[in-house]
């Protein structure tokens, strides 16, 4: 089987079973019994709009590898998808300001997901979360009454958006109409962002959650010192892609203000607290991806990128155990023969022997079965313990059950593993799962899509 059937079969497995609303969001769904097709129960997650970008960003490099129709019509379908959470927020009675977009959407026909929400939301905030927003509703129904729309957006779906937009604009849009819609949801969200001091701001008049970006709260509260060096570089990212969709110098200007007066350039050097290969935070490290990504390719400040590059290449090295195809490309589209300068030489910073050869072995291995099986590892004496340093996120207590294989360093194969996106613990030996869930392929799509198109694979 080639990884082109392999695709295809993810793809026809999408359209049957993954696809959601008829704007076609991408995620996980339920299982009515343990590996059970025929009893699909379709809900929204938390980060709908993240993972529909992915899987959109995906079939764009699809079509610009092939001409392939039907990866225009996936990748125009989730253009509508995103573009409708930004739009569906300004139709009803309660909106936020323009240019705000909602995590995922839910049909009003179905339960009211407010009910309850304000005393799951009051336990959280007491026991998991501090800064966790209580208020209400925290899914307002849009104007047409058809709709419900998640608030309380987070950075992940940010992400998503901008990693999408630009690859949509450069490879599928064709027409000036066509390239102007782009332009305008681009356009809203960044100027809202900037309008509201780098913050994504909430109907109720406050800052969602994980939507911050000011530079006085990174750089001087506590709370988000942790958040600076990610927040920071996602914002120089987003400006970048504005100021290439939109053709306006001025996202230029605030980019480069942001590095003169606050130091976003300084703080996305180290874009999260590493103690070495396994630890912080998958999630982190997939958003960084995508920024680093679109930073590289869309920054027209040469200094800037020259930056940039090393700071990817030290993020790099952390991933490379993981085997991960999509980080493993994004990375050697800027790092193959690539160096560094400093006092001390000229150093090759290029992805090292074998990541080309671990990126395709991932892609062989993915099994055709996407249903959430569990898989037990931790007993298993070919396997070693990470150290405590690497063992967990900073400032959580170690776990014993994350490793590596004692053969290579590297972690185990994703056919010894289940995961539904990449922003998976990799270093976990034991999974849960009952055949209760069926994943997407949008793990599989992406980095094979980016790697076809950017020459690293052929057919």
């Amino acid at each position: 089987m080639t990884l082109a059937e392999k695709a295809a079969f993810y793809e026809e497995e999408m359209e049957q079973y993954i696809r959601r609303t008829p704007y076609g969001y991408v995620s996980e769904v339920r299982l009515g019994a343990p590996g059970d097709k025929t009893q699909i129960i379709r809900t929204d997650s938390d980060n709908d709009g993240l993972w529909t970008a992915m899987y959109g960003a995906g079939v764009c490099f699809a079509y610009a590898a092939t001409d392939d129709p039907l990866a225009k019509d996936r990748a125009e379908r989730a253009f509508e998808a995103l573009r409708f959470l930004q739009k569906v927020t300004q139709t009803g009675e309660i909106r936020p300001p323009k240019g705000y977009v909602a995590r995922t959407i839910l049909p009003t026909d179905g339960p009211d997901p407010n009910d309850e929400r304000i005393e799951r939301d009051t336990r959280h905030r007491e026991q998991n979360d501090s800064l966790w927003k209580v208020y209400e509703p925290r899914w307002p129904v849009s104007g047409d009454g058809k709709w419900y729309w998640k608030s309380d957006t987070s950075s992940d779906e940010i992400d998503g958006h901008y990693f999408f937009y630009p690859a949509y604009y450069d490879y599928v849009a064709e027409t000036e109409e066509e390239k102007e819609r782009v332009r305008e949801v681009v356009r809203d969200l960044t100027d809202h962002l900037i309008e509201h001091d780098f913050n994504l701001m909430e109907f109720d008049g406050t800052p969602t959650r994980w939507g911050i970006y000011n530079p006085d709260l990174l750089n001087n509260d506590k709370n988000w010192w942790d958040e600076r060096g990610l927040k920071s570089l996602s914002m120089l990212s987003y400006l970048a892609v504005a100021e290439h969709v939109t053709g306006d110098a001025k996202y230029g200007a605030v980019s480069r203000e942001l590095m003169d007066k606050h130091h976003f350039h300084t703080n996305a050097m180290r874009y999260k607290a590493h103690f070495g290969p396994g630890s912080g935070n998958q999630s982190d490290d997939e958003m960084a991806f995508m920024c680093f990504y679109n930073l590289m390719k869309y920054s027209k400040d040469e200094e800037l990128r020259d930056l940039m590059l090393y700071s990817f290449y030290s993020a790099w090295i952390n991933e490379q155990p993981e085997q991960n195809p999509l980080f493993n490309f994004m990375y050697a589209v800027f790092g193959l023969d690539a160096t560094h300068t400093n006092p001390w030489g000229v150093h090759d910073i290029g992805p090292w022997d074998g990541w080309l050869e671990d990126a395709v072995e991932t892609l062989l291995e993915f099994p055709l079965d996407r249903v959430g099986w569990g898989h037990r590892n931790s007993h298993r004496l070919d396997l070693l313990r990470l150290p405590p340093q690497q063992s967990s996120m900073p400032y959580e207590p170690h776990r014993t059950d994350r490793g590596y294989r004692a053969v290579n360093g590297k972690t185990l194969p994703v056919s010894e593993r289940f995961f539904h996106h990449w922003n998976t613990d990799p270093w976990t030996l034991d999974y849960g799962g009952n055949g209760s869930t069926l994943g997407s392929g949008t793990v599989f799509l992406l980095p094979y899509y980016m790697g076809l198109y950017h020459g690293f694979i052929e057919e």
